[in-house]
């Protein structure tokens, strides 16, 4: 946490205690569904919260964006920003039950009520969006193909709308047929630490 508090020292007190509550109350549930690797539950804040933070690091959307986060899983990145993000809409959606059920619980013990969670695959979701977010759940081009129909074509950002993806390793393959528009920026611009060395956000406009 520490880190997170330097990296966003504007955070309200409502905003901290939803984010201290996140280890206790994901501990627990991985007990009953396994949303985290047992190995890394101790690494929560690091791996995952931080992590997923990484994108308000180099994003700041306007109140009333529409984010979808596709591939959620435990409620990573679409949590986290959504707590930090409060002034904006968030749609999370995986296409196993189980883990949707842990995020619609986590949201609902911490109140955030800018976020709706729901068990459906990305090639079923029909919304239009200013931003998908996700955290390698498939290969750029896969994923970039799969949500295309989901990207609204009402801008209201700094930034075009389209795909913030977080990512690690050699990415010159994945980001080859977009050269021209695709921005990577490794993480390590933000965060000092081994684990973040070799990992990156890529943001794609669609």
């Amino acid at each position: 946490m520490n880190e997170i508090l330097r990296l966003f020292p504007n955070l309200t007190p409502r905003q901290v205690c939803q984010l201290e509550a996140l280890h206790g109350l994901y501990a627990e549930w991985n007990e009953k569904i396994n949303v985290i690797s047992r190995k890394d539950i101790g690494n929560l804040y690091e791996h995952h919260v931080l992590h997923s933070l990484c994108i308000a690091l180099a994003v700041h959307p306007t109140p009333g964006t529409e984010i979808l986060d596709v591939g959620t899983g435990g409620g990573f990145p679409g949590i986290p920003l959504a707590i930090v993000w409060p002034d904006c809409h968030f749609r999370l959606i995986d296409g196993t039950g189980k883990k949707i059920l842990v995020v619609k619980e986590v949201a609902k013990a911490i109140g955030l009520e800018n976020l709706r969670a729901t068990h459906i695959r990305g090639e079923e979701e029909r919304g239009k969006y200013d931003f998908v977010v996700s955290r390698a759940v498939m290969p750029l081009p896969d994923l970039a193909r799969m949500v295309r129909k989901n990207i609204s074509t009402r801008q209201r950002n700094a930034i075009a709308n389209g795909i913030l993806c977080l990512k690690g390793g050699d990415l010159q393959a994945e980001t080859a047929s977009f050269r021209r528009y695709v921005e990577v920026t490794p993480l390590s611009t933000w965060i000092e630490g081994e684990w973040f060395k070799q990992k990156q956000l890529i943001y794609l406009p669609l």
